[in-house]
């Protein structure tokens, strides 16, 4: 244990599907690590993309189909320490996720402060301070899981596509946020623009609108279109890992040094 951590968890949530939310995740995660900080991604999504980045098919399927994964903690109520899978990447781990994810919010329903169990199941590990960073991916909706995965979180990256469909929905994103705080002190960190095509005007579009939001953050570092992360993500590996020269593998770098300068803006 080091006492001298001060874990920060941060979220990737939109709730327009392909927006690029477990690619950010993953990347960012890695990089992180990479850098030094012990990292814990938490796969939120019943789709498993976060956990296809560090692992293959058969051993995803294998950890979404066992005891071993979010689902059956979050429905029992245990203690996340017990479903921590380490990567093959130093000062990086996972706790996968499961295609039951799909029932989360029925076992939330009936649940007596449904808000916080995902945050009373991370207590332990929050508390031991054994990472630096937790960092979890959210599916694409707005419901009591979602709440849950904010109220468990320090702070929000909002990833946005740059196409002419990337901001549909941003306004209620930032409208839910705004709902429930009430419920949860999650901050939004930022907003990563994604799938930048620097062909088109989406980009500068993007930044125009965002600036329609004066209050939230834009970060600097955006994440062009890149085949490498898609192949990277074939290979399940980190783009970094597949091939460090890639422009997106700078881009992810230069995101991590922003994410761990932000404290100390």
């Amino acid at each position: 244990m080091d006492n001298n951590r001060n874990t920060t968890t941060i979220c990737f949530t939109n709730n327009k599907g392909g927006s690029g939310k477990s690619t950010s995740c993953a990347n960012l995660g890695y990089e992180l690590a990479a850098a030094g900080k012990k990292t814990l991604l938490i796969d939120g999504d019943m789709q498993l993309n976060l956990s296809l980045s560090f692992f293959d098919e058969d051993r995803v399927l294998d950890m979404a189909e066992s005891g071993q994964n979010l689902y059956y903690a979050i429905r029992d109520g245990k203690d996340l320490k017990d479903y921590i899978v380490p990567t093959r990447y130093e000062n990086l781990d996972l706790i996968p996720s499961s295609t039951l994810m799909s029932q989360v919010e029925y076992e939330l329903f009936t649940r007596m402060q449904r808000e916080f169990i995902l945050k009373k199941c991370l207590r332990t590990i929050r508390e031991e301070q054994t990472y630096d960073y937790i960092l979890i991916d959210a599916p694409p909706t707005l419901g009591a899981w979602v709440i849950n995965i904010l109220c468990a979180s320090d702070y929000v990256i909002v990833p946005v596509e740059a196409s002419p469909w990337g901001f549909f929905g941003l306004a209620n994103m930032f409208d839910f946020l705004n709902r429930i705080q009430d419920v949860t002190d999650a901050k939004i960190m930022g907003v990563l623009i994604t799938k930048v095509d620097e062909r088109k005007n989406y980009y500068r579009q993007a930044r125009e609108i965002l600036k329609n939001y004066q209050e939230i953050h834009v970060f600097e570092s955006f994440i062009h279109v890149d085949s490498a992360i898609e192949w990277a993500q074939d290979a399940s590996k980190p783009v970094s890992v597949y091939k460090k020269s890639t422009r997106s593998a700078t881009e992810f770098k230069k995101l991590t040094e922003e994410v761990i300068g932000y404290g100390s803006r």
